[in-house]
């Protein structure tokens, strides 16, 4: 497969299979993008915002991408792909659940809360003429036409599981509810979790991602099957009630998958790190210390921990002087380090760097 955007894809594919088998060719694999010409640092075209085209508008955004992706060096394994959303809750909308935009600068949505009764709801795909979940199919058809021979479409961002519940409930509700109706609880929880397989496999075939591969928002590329799973809500929650109601969600989406990387958010999950580790299914943790927390640099310790349970690390938002900090502490095995650089010669220099000291 060839893209326009991509003329290294085939190379970049035996990486990405290297990666997967935690195996090394001859350095860890890198994302690394940079202006593709030093002219256009100033008239460069800016990248789509988050959610461009939630309003219909498919084109204009598909239009948008292009012309940023025409203007990027997309290094060592950069895969360019554009990154559809409704939101954060999408998920949930597909099952009926009302999306709500906010003000424009605001960039994101949310859906409106409406069990009152777990005992009266039924979960099944809005499949309504004008529902969130066909708007999402026609735009990925559109995008998956559009973007033939050029770049690829991401898979969704799926808070599915425990997080759709929080969505269409409400956190604190929930909460209340997983101490005095947890059998309730755990029959709509059963009911989301049948509904994960047809939403991916309904965006997989819309999107063409059979026959390209895919990756998703964590830019992971695989030939197969891969998606971020996650459950943002497991902080909130003790490890006796995750082990209930998260932990076997978790595992049965990323068997499903072909590959996996968990998005670990934030300090105060910390508490269910060993249950997440034992996931067998799950390749890869994208470990995020969350507003206010130190960066990504100063939890050496616990990356190292992650590794320990043979699992793979996604670096991201360092400088390439930091990926050299990185690299001498950590195994270069099932690594992906993500960084920006000024320059497609400074994005050069690390890659090189990284083959002479790997």
């Amino acid at each position: 497969m060839e893209l326009k955007y991509k003329p290294d894809l085939d190379r970049a594919k035996t990486y990405w299979n290297a990666f997967w088998d935690r195996e090394i060719i001859d350095r860890p694999c890198v994302h690394v993008m940079a202006p593709k010409d030093e002219t256009m640092q100033k008239e460069r075209p800016p990248h789509p915002p988050y959610m461009a085209g939630y309003d219909g508008q498919y084109e204009k955004a598909l239009w948008a991408f292009d012309e940023w992706a025409a203007s990027t060096y997309f290094g060592g394994e950069a895969v360019p792909f554009f990154d559809i959303s409704f939101g954060p809750d999408q998920f949930s909308a597909f099952l009926g659940a009302d999306l709500i935009m906010m003000a424009e600068r605001e960039k994101t949505s949310w859906v409106k809360p409406f069990v009152t009764d777990w005992k009266k709801v039924e979960i099944n795909l809005d499949t309504k003429d004008g529902s969130a979940w066909n708007r999402m199919l026609e735009y990925m058809r559109t995008a998956a036409r559009f973007s033939e021979g050029k770049f690829l479409i991401g898979m969704l961002d799926l808070h599915s599981n425990m997080d759709s519940l929080s969505a269409i409930r409400g956190p604190e509700a929930l909460c209340t509810d997983l101490i005095e109706r947890p059998d309730e609880v755990e029959r709509v929880l059963e009911e989301v979790r049948a509904l994960y397989a047809p939403v991916y496999e309904g965006i997989y075939e819309a999107g063409g991602m059979g026959r390209r591969g895919t990756l998703g928002w964590t830019p992971f590329y695989c030939e197969g099957r891969f998606a971020t799973v996650q459950c943002d809500f497991i902080c909130m929650i003790s490890p006796q009630h995750a082990r209930r109601f998260v932990i076997p969600a978790l595992s049965e989406e990323a068997s499903f998958l072909d590959h996996s990387v968990y998005h670990y958010d934030g300090p105060a999950a910390l508490v269910h790190l060993d249950d997440i580790l034992a996931i067998s299914e799950i390749d890869v943790i994208q470990w995020v210390p969350g507003a206010g927390s130190p960066p990504l640099i100063e939890w050496m310790d616990l990356l190292k921990r992650i590794q320990r349970a043979k699992k793979g690390l996604q670096i991201y938002g360092c400088s390439p002087e930091e990926v050299k900090v990185f690299h001498k502490e950590l195994r270069p095995e099932g690594v992906l380090y993500c960084v920006g650089a000024s320059s497609r010669w400074e994005a050069d220099d690390l890659i090189s760097w990284l083959k002479k000291n790997t």
